[in-house]
């Protein structure tokens, strides 16, 4: 049975978009490590449209990143309600129609990781469905301010901290599992 594990690079204040404009300065030795790990673990990589949309227009012309070599031929599936044919090696699109059932027989047939690497409103989505196994956080100390976070106004998603590390560039490495979900308390009459 393979596991779902998605990656994010964050800020203090839950900012996933855009890491390209803040991230860079606590990119170090130790974060690099701890990104080869979900990448070396990946048997295949799990995304939704628009980072596939990026990804597939960025990577395979790419020479000069070692990822280039692990994300080109490894099996590719994404998720998506509007997109019907994938042109990037080793891509299958898993369409939204029935999109969970099929997403969880792609981790019955699969043997290691899936991995993710951005893609919020997916994560969101498997969280919700009850497929995401991990939740790997890469909190940079710095708050944007703005920007699109992992989590939106009003989800309540209840995590169970796996392990942490504080990296010398201020950097928390978190591994969360999602957590059961309690029952909301009903609410008291008004006094």
């Amino acid at each position: 049975m393979g596991r779902i594990v998605a990656c994010f690079f964050t800020t203090v204040d839950g900012v996933v978009e855009s890491p390209h404009e803040w991230h860079f300065p606590y990119f170090d030795d130790a974060m690099g490590r701890a990104v080869d790990q979900v990448a070396g673990e990946a048997s295949a990589y799990l995304m939704g449209r628009v980072l596939y949309d990026q990804w597939s227009q960025y990577w395979p012309g790419n020479t000069t990143d070692e990822f280039g070599e692990v994300i080109n031929p490894i099996a590719k599936y994404v998720v998506s309600s509007t997109l019907t044919s994938a042109d990037w090696e080793n891509t299958t699109v898993i369409p939204g129609d029935d999109a969970a059932r099929r997403v969880a027989e792609l981790k019955a047939a699969t043997t290691g990781t899936i991995a993710m690497s951005g893609c919020a409103t997916t994560v969101r989505w498997l969280l919700a469905e009850g497929l995401l196994d991990e939740l790997v956080l890469l909190v940079d100390p710095i708050a944007v301010g703005t920007g699109a976070r992992l989590f939106e106004d009003g989800d309540r998603t209840p995590l169970t901290l796996l392990s942490s590390e504080a990296f010398d560039t201020g950097v928390l490495h978190l591994r969360y599992a999602p957590a059961p979900r309690v029952a909301e308390p009903a609410a008291g009459p008004a006094s």
